[in-house]
């Protein structure tokens, strides 16, 4: 492949693992409150948090520019720090992956701390162990299956982004330009040897990310 073609591969990995790190970061506590409690409502807000699973693309990408536009809240805070927006820049896209790839990291985690039975943590507690003793000691190790999936299952979704990128970042080689959108180029263009072999590879590493969920949830002892 072209350099070019590894250069929008990396920035597409380096994405895939940026966004993936954020959103087990920022869903671990969203989804034990989701998986532990009932409140009025709450169907309503899972439904905003599950809606770029049936959101097309291009329309949460172009919500997003106009909100990280120079005119919208994300222009405003970019310019805090001397830019003029957050659209078209590395950070933009870090920031729409998130809310794209958002649901493929939440329900595997809401997933396998519903699991967890209650009775685990009431013995526990009777044991001593406080809140944050027993999240740590005792909900992480036994949801680590689906902390697994929802790693995976978001960093594949993450690689395989073309719609919101494309829309908020544009193609600026090695900033902006991932492998969708390189791919996309090379087709534009006619260059079908070029676009075969890119798509080659995000096949392969498609099937491998998968692989690797299904092997795993195949695992003796695996809830999944």
């Amino acid at each position: 492949m072209p350099s070019a073609d590894w250069l929008a591969l990396w920035v597409s990995v380096k994405l895939a693992l940026i966004s993936t790190v954020v959103l087990l970061a920022l869903c671990t506590p969203l989804a034990w409150w989701l998986a532990r409690h009932r409140r009025r409502g709450q169907a309503l807000l899972e439904a905003l948090l599950a809606l770029p699973l049936v959101l097309p693309p291009t329309v949460l990408g172009f919500y997003l520019l106009l909100a990280l536009g120079p005119r919208g809240p994300g222009g405003a805070l970019a310019g805090l720090g001397n830019a003029h927006s957050l659209a078209f820049t590395f950070s933009g896209l870090v920031i729409g992956s998130v809310l794209y790839s958002l649901p493929f990291v939440l329900q595997p985690l809401k997933n396998a701390f519903a699991a967890i039975d209650r009775d685990t943590l009431d013995m526990a507690a009777s044991l001593g162990a406080s809140p944050r003793d027993r999240f740590i000691n005792v909900v992480l190790p036994l949801a680590r299956p689906g902390y697994f999936s929802a790693a995976v299952l978001g960093f594949a979704h993450t690689l395989g982004e073309f719609g919101v990128v494309l829309m908020i970042g544009g193609s600026l080689s090695g900033e902006t330009r991932v492998a969708s959108v390189a791919l996309y180029e090379h087709v534009e263009a006619g260059d079908y040897a070029s676009a075969g072999r890119l798509a080659m590879v995000l096949v392969v590493l498609s099937v491998a990310l998968l692989w690797a969920v299904f092997r795993w949830q195949r695992r003796p002892g695996s809830p999944l």
